[in-house]
């Protein structure tokens, strides 16, 4: 499988336990740091599917474009159609959000920063194994010598 399909299906997996870990901590903790983390996972999200459908990006343009659609969809809640949107359609609210909260800006770029991360450094350690570059403490261990003698027929 090349690199790029592999690349995918993980980021759809790892997109899948977000949402799950996303709902979970909706449903659970129902406080401000509950939403906070809740709307970092819904970044990283983002981030994760932005970085499916434009896999070569690289994780600081695939960070900061996530954080953008975030704050659009933050922004977009001060028309008040997403809060027509998440009055009507069931689960609506899960996407578009229905009130403007500054601090959600926040935790948008506080997860689309750490999953960008995370990214990155999958990529470099991936990019080093691919390359032949040291990924384990014994990859820099002097080749085993030859044994010493005659070899035997």
């Amino acid at each position: 499988m090349p690199f790029l399909a592999r690349r995918r299906a993980a980021l759809i997996v790892v997109a899948f336990a977000t949402v799950v870990a996303g709902l979970t901590v909706h449903e659970t903790f129902q406080s401000a740091a509950g939403a906070f983390a809740g709307d970092a996972l819904y970044a990283a999200l983002i981030v994760l599917l932005v970085a499916v459908v434009v896999p070569r990006a690289s994780s600081v343009v695939v960070g900061a474009v996530a954080f953008a659609i975030c704050a659009a969809v933050e922004v977009f809640q001060l028309t008040g159609v997403s809060a027509h949107l998440s009055a009507t359609i069931p689960g609506a609210e899960l996407v578009l959000g229905s009130t403007f909260q500054w601090p959600d800006l926040v935790a948008y770029a506080v997860g689309a920063a750490l999953a960008a991360a995370v990214d990155a450094g999958v990529r470099r350690r991936a990019a080093g194994s691919c390359r032949g570059g040291r990924t384990t403490p014994s990859s820099g261990a002097p080749a085993p010598r030859p044994r010493a003698g005659t070899p035997s027929r």
